[in-house]
């Protein structure tokens, strides 16, 4: 199985997950920041990890995920709501349907410790985002839990 992980991350936190998903593949695998990525075609599997901006996929990970059709796909995301929240939903929902033909195989994401300099700027905003109430939950993830169940879950969803 030829795999590819992709990944966009800001802080570092999606790529912690990033190198995660690839030690958790089998042998030919590839990882790559989303701006040097290569053509999804030709793989077996591609996990694209992204961060979220306004609600969505950041702009880059959005791009990327239009590229991957007919294969399977492992989405992996950071973000600063809380998990399960609306707000998560959401985006996942939007990144899956930006990866039209994909065969979603799974995903999973987790807190990511917010910015100090970005969590100001968003907490002076007239009308704040609903996900600033969650921010403080997030210090310290992706942590070694976070770490673990990631793991757990790409390695459910490889053949066995």
């Amino acid at each position: 199985m030829k795999s590819l992980v992709v990944y966009s991350s800001q802080s570092g936190h999606t790529k912690k997950l990033a190198e995660a998903v690839y030690e958790s593949l089998p042998e030919e695998k590839e990882i790559t920041p989303v701006e040097e990525a290569p053509d999804p075609k030709g793989y077996d599997f591609v996990a694209v990890g992204f961060w979220f901006k306004a609600g969505n996929p950041d702009p880059k990970s959005t791009e990327y995920l239009k590229k991957v059709r007919g294969t399977k796909l492992f989405l992996f995301a950071t973000h600063g709501a809380a998990v399960g929240s609306d707000h998560v939903k959401k985006a996942l929902e939007t990144a899956k349907s930006l990866a039209q033909g994909a065969n979603i195989v799974g995903s999973f994401d987790c807190q990511g410790e917010v910015n100090a300099n970005l969590l100001e700027k968003v907490k002076a905003r007239p009308n704040p985002p609903e996900w600033i109430g969650d921010a403080d939950s997030a210090v310290g993830h992706p942590d070694g839990n976070d770490i673990k169940a990631l793991k757990e879950v790409v390695k459910s969803i490889l053949p066995h």
